[in-house]
């Protein structure tokens, strides 16, 4: 377990020493264990966070776009408990997912992204009937937003903004909250870029399924997808249909 999870960090260093010295243009990465990884006694809550470190920039810097089912959703916070993750939300962290997510729109052939930004509580706070979170973080944050140039819209509930039509990309502010639609939509078809780190690299959206390893029953569709999202085979439109 340890063994495999080290060999999993040591995976990616190299892939990054290759793009590095020029070798290579992106990454793919397979299914990987944050289980073993942890086992190996090396922090780890998913790629973003471990590139930050590799690439010695701020964990905070580098988000994850999940892809599928029609949709891209970036998330604010990742994986980490529900109530550290919403302590930890800011407008200056919402702002900074969403930038970073419209760079790496555009750098993947979207010239004017649009993109909606989910709010914090369930109808966005409802104008401080259930909360003033959304007040205090992602309504200062959109209007930031707007105010630079960026096509934001919302704060708006998550299910309400998942109904409307013509967004290149949503901004989600927690894990569950982007994840379920995309796995809802997309199976284990969805694929993930790790994006602000400085390089392209794209992950499967699904786990190591470890029951199944050795018997020539996996399938491929979700690391077709994730080449696909890097290596310019399509364009991220067609990737992200399941």
């Amino acid at each position: 377990m340890a063994a495999g999870g080290r060999a999993t960090v040591e995976y990616v260093a190299a892939a990054m020493r290759f793009v590095a010295e020029g070798h290579a243009t992106a990454i793919v990465a397979c299914p990987h264990s944050e289980t073993n990884v942890n086992a190996a006694g090396i922090p780890f809550s998913g790629y973003p966070g471990l590139l930050a470190r590799l690439m010695k920039v701020p964990e905070d810097e580098v988000f994850l776009m999940l892809v599928g089912g029609g949709l891209r959703i970036v998330h604010v916070t990742l994986h980490e408990r529900l109530h550290t993750a919403l302590a930890r939300i800011t407008p200056d962290l919402v702002e900074r997912a969403t930038r970073t997510a419209e760079a790496a729109l555009q750098r993947l052939h979207v010239k004017r992204p649009r993109i909606g930004l989910f709010g914090i509580n369930p109808h966005a706070g409802e104008g401080g009937l259930f909360g003033d979170d959304d007040e205090k973080i992602t309504v200062p944050a959109a209007r930031r937003l707007r105010e630079s140039g960026l096509a934001v819209e919302g704060p708006l509930g998550a299910d309400l903004m998942l109904g409307k039509q013509g967004f290149d990309a949503f901004v989600a502010m927690y894990h569950d909250q982007g994840h379920i639609p995309v796995k809802l939509l997309a199976g284990r078809n969805s694929a993930a870029l790790s994006i602000g780190a400085g390089l392209l690299f794209s992950s499967v959206g699904h786990g190591s399924a470890f029951d199944i390893a050795g018997r020539g029953v996996a399938e491929p569709e979700a690391v077709l997808r994730s080449i696909q999202l890097v290596c310019g085979a399509s364009r991220l439109d067609d990737a992200a249909t399941s």
